[in-house]
């Protein structure tokens, strides 16, 4: 222990800890003089003193107006929700875009999670936990569906992880295999035909063997069908396709509806038709697109992506030109800010297909221009 000299220990502690004089009952220090003449401006203890009194008093306005909001909520809960309206939106959102732009369904999906999310916790009977829960599943895998359509394929993700945890909590091994099954298809269209191989097999073992889960089991082999074909594994993609064709032939009039939730004929030919595109059986594919055509709306996302399915067939049959020609067709129907995302992925891996000597070409210059405009 170091010991001061009588009378000058608090001195020293002072001085050397930096303590002004008046803490410890002693004169102010030489050097509280100096620091203060050099301070100049410094804002007086008293100011202060109001200043940290004024920001604590807005930031506990602030906390209370939350801790308030959150215990009226709490007290207006009577252990009951009506989840009518939430499961009216879920089916009427199911229906797809109807002619509205991704972002305008989007918006309407994120304010019913805004709503939903937050309902969890609080304490519901069980199985009103499990029907919020399963309606969180499908709302977040719908905007998922939307993101990736928009090409927003890390917010798609986050969303599917999201839906894919309340499928879990919801106990609904076919809203899970749901899930699985079209998340499989962002690392599918972006890039990563291995990684979608893989979650589809999980969508595949979701599903089991199952009829509640018919439909989202033919979705995953159709989407495991499609990632084999783009790895080039032909066996395993022709397997999944005979798979997929076995269980859509006995779906339910419930199971087989045209929405985002069930597994329609439309559905199943679109993927059908990217598989047997990617296998360069462009004679099949055909006869897919022609189905698929005939069941979709003049308008939509889908029968672009079918007829850019049909443009991939010219060109993997030896016809850079009218491949790309085909490619401009189809663009060119749908207004200028639906080109972009999943359409514009589609037709710029039809335009990197193209040789590099036939990229002079008049159509293939027109195809670049048009994705240049969709960027």
């Amino acid at each position: 222990m170091v010991r001061f000299p009588r009378g000058q220990g608090g001195r020293c502690t002072a001085d050397g800890l930096h303590i002004p004089g008046a803490m410890l009952g002693l004169a102010a220090r030489p050097w509280e003089a100096t620091e203060r003449a050099a301070a100049g401006r410094e804002t007086a203890p008293v100011d202060r003193r109001g200043f940290l009194r004024s920001t604590v008093a807005t930031s506990t306005a602030g906390l209370l107006a939350g801790v308030l909001a959150d215990t009226d909520a709490a007290l207006a809960y009577d252990g009951e929700v009506d989840l009518t309206s939430l499961q009216t939106t879920v089916e009427k959102i199911s229906r797809g875009y109807n002619g509205q732009p991704p972002e305008d369904v989007l918006s309407q999906l994120v304010d019913e999670l805004a709503g939903a999310g937050p309902l969890m916790r609080l304490h519901h009977p069980r199985q009103d936990r499990l029907d919020l829960a399963r309606a969180i599943g499908q709302l977040g895998g719908m905007a998922a569906i939307v993101l990736h359509d928009m090409g927003r394929s890390r917010d798609a993700l986050a969303c599917f992880t999201t839906a894919e945890k309340a499928a879990k909590q919801a106990g609904d091994r076919s809203l899970r295999a749901w899930v699985l099954a079209r998340k499989a298809m962002v690392p599918l269209n972006w890039g990563a035909p291995l990684v979608a191989a893989r979650i589809a097999g999980q969508a595949r073992q979701a599903a089991g063997r199952a009829d509640t889960a018919a439909a989202a089991a033919a979705l995953a082999a159709s989407v495991a069908a499609r990632a084999h074909a783009i790895a080039g594994a032909t066996k395993d993609a022709n397997n999944a396709l005979q798979h997929a064709d076995r269980i859509a032939g006995k779906l339910s009039v419930a199971e087989s509806a045209d929405t985002w939730l069930g597994y329609g004929l439309q559905k199943h030919f679109v993927h059908r038709s990217q598989a047997l595109t990617h296998l360069k059986a462009s004679t099949l594919a055909a006869k897919s697109q022609e189905a698929g055509l005939a069941l979709s709306s003049e308008t939509g996302m889908t029968r672009t992506l079918l007829l850019l399915d049909g443009a991939m067939c010219v060109r993997h049959d030896g016809d850079p030109a009218g491949g790309c020609q085909a490619a401009v067709d189809a663009l060119t129907r749908r207004p200028g800010s639906y080109r972009a995302g999943l359409v514009r992925q589609r037709a710029a891996e039809l335009y990197a297909s193209v040789p590099a000597s036939d990229r002079n070409l008049a159509e293939a210059q027109r195809l670049a221009d048009l994705l240049a405009e969709a960027a």
